[in-house]
């Protein structure tokens, strides 16, 4: 089926067009979708609101609500049952909260299209929303600002093995937040794992780690600030016109922000430049760290010999030896790695020309871990000599 006839189709079956509603619906990206979806939200809180006034229903006979009124809200709920359908493998996909689902439910079972219908007796005055969705993006997302409740069209900017990583645009602020939302088809361990990864970024205060808001215990998701690129893009993008001084700025931030997460005895295990974020203001390029999902903390239990092995600038031994036996050396290796790439441009660490840099990434990579840099202060003052 055509979806633009379709909602067209649905947009001429309304009588009048109300658009009181319409801020509610900034998420749904589709100009007449919102008219509809706003209008049959008017629609609603009105006939409720009717439906109100003839309650509460304490007889046993209940009460009449009018034929006209009853029409009116049968095709009301026809409309919205026929655009879930069509629309819900699309991306203007959406659901009825929870509450609306079971008010359109119940009414159901005694609305009548002809004669009026018989309100049960017994029947609780519907609370009406006027500040709060009804309809909720079914990719997307419902922002609470103050008083007021705002559903966002998320869009997706990645994906991996745990979550899917969404960007939406909130009005109230004016800025873009990333929601990362965990798959549905985890396991116990593994969304303990993603909670955690929450978890530990919160307690983390730091310029060059990247900040996260809140989480949704109810779905397994959380927000987090928005970030331009990763450094895997930023690199490929510019590499042909950064300068020394630019990289090595980069590679400053990068070694703070792992100087930090050392300080906390927590170990990354997972860096990458995709992992690594870049933030490009007019004055500055900002540097911070993401994707804390593998960290490794102190008296853990959730690192075992068969966790899978990740990160693909880490330490090739660590297939060997097993994945439960990372520590410090691994991460300088793997820093290493980044140091390199964002001094160069490239991973391949068998053709750099200038020789000192070559003597710190031999040190880096050395196979003997007793020749490595032994932690991150080591690391950080071999860079600076550079």
């Amino acid at each position: 089926m055509n979806v633009e006839n379709f909602i067209e189709s649905q947009y001429r079956r309304l009588d009048e067009i109300n658009e009181e509603y319409i801020d509610l619906y900034q998420g749904i990206n589709h100009a007449k979708l919102r008219e509809i979806l706003s209008t049959l939200h008017w629609k609603l809180v009105s006939l409720f609101n009717l439906m109100n006034n003839r309650l509460p229903t304490n007889s046993e006979y209940g009460a009449h609500f009018w034929a006209g009124p009853s029409r009116e809200l049968i095709k009301a709920i026809d409309i919205i049952e026929n655009l879930q359908r069509v629309l819900q493998n699309t991306s203007f996909a959406f659901n009825l909260d929870e509450y609306h689902q079971q008010v359109i439910m119940f009414c159901k079972s005694f609305l009548k299209a002809s004669g009026g219908s018989l309100i049960p007796p017994g029947m609780d005055k519907i609370v009406l929303y006027y500040t709060i969705p009804i309809f909720i993006p079914k990719n997307g997302i419902t922002v609470i600002n103050g008083e007021t409740k705002k559903s966002y069209e998320l869009k997706l900017i990645g994906e991996g093995s745990y979550a899917q990583v969404f960007k939406y645009k909130d009005e109230f602020y004016q800025k873009t937040f990333v929601l990362k939302r965990a798959k549905k088809d985890l396991n116990e361990k593994e969304i303990i794992r993603f909670k955690r990864e929450f978890e530990q970024m919160k307690s983390l205060n730091s310029p060059y780690i990247v900040e996260v808001y809140c989480y949704n215990e109810a779905i397994n998701e959380y927000i987090m600030e928005y970030m331009d690129m990763t450094l895997d893009h930023y690199i490929t993008k510019n590499n042909g016109k950064l300068n020394l001084l630019q990289r090595k700025n980069i590679c400053y931030q990068i070694l703070k922000a792992f100087s930090y997460i050392h300080s906390k005895g927590l170990l990354h295990r997972d860096i990458s430049p995709k992992n690594i974020l870049v933030k490009e203001y007019e004055d500055v390029l900002v540097v911070k760290v993401a994707d804390f999902g593998l960290v490794r903390i102190q008296e853990s239990n959730l690192t075992t010999l068969n966790t899978e092995f990740k990160g693909y600038f880490n330490d090739p031994s660590l297939i060997i030896e097993g994945f439960d036996k990372y520590n410090t050396l691994h991460e300088t290796y793997a820093l290493t790695r980044i140091l390199l790439y964002v001094m160069t441009g490239k991973s391949n660490a068998t053709k750099i020309e200038d020789s000192n840099l070559k003597a710190f990434v031999d040190r880096g990579l050395n196979p003997d871990k007793n020749k490595r840099f032994q932690n991150i202060e080591e690391l950080y003052e071999a860079f600076k000599k550079l």
